[in-house]
């Protein structure tokens, strides 16, 4: 098959790492229908666990870049990943129990709908989202990145922990990972700086996609030679790739950044709304 050449394996983790770290989105919701479509005798557990591979691989590589940016928020990314975890545990027990087409065109629907929003929605003035330094509710952070440009902003940290443990919920469904969820919620709902909030996604995605990664290797899931071999090519593929997606992140505007995720979102959205029909 043509996708399992190696060059084409290779091709293709590049332009995920590439896309998925631009966006913050770990690339899954590019993997997983490449997946279904070029490999439908692929179970859909093999399927999520090898494209759960290539999202900690293309997490990890691009939040190191992202570290060196000094554009992550640790304080709030290592809170929201860690209240991602009951949301995960919650996902894998409903999911048994909620009949699978119905929950992807209704999901698939919201996902569309969600992206027609951010790709029409006038981006927020500052002047909207200035919030009373002495409100406990809210966060309140600056940080200056490499090249010395300053963000100030606040957020609500409880609807952060809120927001996150549905990305969890959500994440075990989709295989996708989350951060395609994860960066609009921060820019739009927590008011995040959107080149924060997508170096931020990044991290938090990094530490869920390796907990999962660790779940399936426990599980046995990359013990086949045929799965195992296309983890590697494409996870040699993704980590230069991921590199030059946050490279890219610097040079390209906030907003076109949230326009292209709005893109994908909807894209994403049809995916698993023609899942469940």
């Amino acid at each position: 098959m043509w996708i399992d050449n190696v060059i084409i394996l290779l091709a293709a983790g590049f332009l995920i790492g590439c896309l998925g770290t631009l966006i913050g989105a770990g690339g899954g919701f590019i993997l997983v229908p490449l997946l279904i479509l070029t490999h439908p005798q692929l179970t859909p557990g093999v399927v999520t666990a090898i494209s759960i591979a290539i999202v900690a691989c293309n997490a990890v590589s691009g939040s190191i870049a992202y570290a060196r940016s000094k554009r992550i928020n640790f304080r709030a990314g290592i809170l929201f990943a860690l209240f991602t975890i009951p949301g995960s545990i919650l996902g894998v027990q409903v999911v048994k129990h909620v009949p699978s087409n119905l929950f992807s065109i209704l999901f698939g629907l919201l996902m569309i709908v969600l992206g027609i929003f951010l790709f029409l929605n006038k981006k927020v003035p500052v002047s909207e989202i200035a919030i009373d330094k002495n409100n406990n509710v809210w966060k309140h952070y600056e940080q200056t990145d490499r090249e010395g440009v300053k963000y100030t902003y606040s957020y609500n940290q409880l609807a952060g922990i809120l927001i996150s443990i549905v990305v969890g919920f959500i994440s075990p469904i989709l295989g996708i990972g989350g951060g395609i969820i994860h960066v609009p919620a921060l820019v739009r709902w927590l008011k995040f700086p959107v080149h924060i909030a997508t170096a931020t996604s990044h991290f938090i995605l990094a530490i869920m996609s390796i907990t999962s990664v660790i779940t399936h290797i426990k599980q046995g899931s990359y013990n086949d030679p045929y799965v195992y071999r296309m983890v590697l090519l494409l996870c040699a593929g993704v980590i230069p790739g991921a590199q030059l997606g946050a490279y890219f992140s610097h040079h390209i505007k906030g907003n076109t950044i949230i326009k292209a995720l709005a893109v994908c979102l909807a894209i994403v959205g049809v995916r698993v709304f023609f899942q469940g029909v």
